[in-house]
């Protein structure tokens, strides 16, 4: 009789363990949902520019500068709703950014990887802060009456946004894919879409001497957003330190 009270204090005893244990858990943000809201805003920028312009076509900044000047004075509210919007979704990356390299190390790593997709994910949100800032400025009457004035500040709004922003994201990228490869928290066709994404954005400074390199920039940021939600959703999965261990025992 007291063998039976005896094993079944110690299958009680087991249950609370298991069920009691302590387990830490990271404490932050949605990287998920950070990452639509960037992306929504960004979309939000596109769409309302193209339904404010009444169908007028989007200008290049190459264009001749007499052209570019008549679109920004011809379309002021198309162009300060739409780079409002550009401005907000540098918030979203800049927080999952810092989000994503919390929770890598809070996973236990601890590589210089770590620092360089913080550098980039905070650079490619200063750049996007700075080209919504820019093109704001571009819906004010008196600035788009000057031909030299809009002329410099569309292309401080497009390098930011475009070569400052492809740079940052592509370390962003690079670092979060590397580190989350050797540590085996990414599955190894995310981390090669992730650098896929960091060379087009490295690459894309080179639009800066050589105008065919700026096809890169629309890759390194459409391409980046699906990797951005896909390494989110995958990283939301781990969430205890020891599960890093685990993983590299497996491999």
């Amino acid at each position: 009789m007291l063998k039976e009270y005896y094993c079944i204090y110690i299958i009680i005893y087991c249950i609370n363990y298991f069920i009691m244990k302590h387990y830490p858990r990271f404490r932050g943000p949605s990287l998920i949902l950070l990452g639509i809201v960037h992306i929504l805003l960004f979309a939000a920028g596109l769409v309302t520019a193209a339904v404010l312009r009444h169908g007028a076509p989007y200008v290049n900044p190459f264009a001749n500068a007499e052209t570019v000047r008549a679109f920004f004075q011809q379309n002021p509210a198309a162009v300060r709703v739409s780079n409002f919007f550009l401005f907000a979704s540098a918030i979203p990356l800049g927080v999952s950014a810092v989000t994503m390299v919390n929770r890598l190390r809070f996973m236990g790593v601890k590589a210089a990887g770590t620092n360089i997709a913080l550098f980039g994910g905070l650079t490619a949100a200063n750049a996007l802060i700075f080209s919504g800032l820019f093109g704001w400025v571009l819906s004010v009457p008196d600035v788009a009456a000057s031909v030299p004035l809009v002329r410099a500040i569309t292309f401080l709004s497009f390098l930011f946004g475009g070569t400052a922003y492809a740079a940052g994201f592509g370390l962003l990228a690079a670092g979060v894919s590397i580190t989350s490869y050797f540590s085996r928290l990414l599955p190894r066709w995310l981390v090669a879409v992730g650098m896929v994404v960091a060379v087009a954005g490295e690459f894309s400074t080179f639009s800066l001497i050589a105008y065919p390199a700026n096809f890169l920039l629309p890759i390194t940021r459409y391409l980046g957003f699906i990797w951005l939600i896909c390494a989110a959703v995958k990283l939301t999965g781990h969430n205890r330190p020891a599960q890093i261990a685990n993983a590299a025992e497996a491999a």
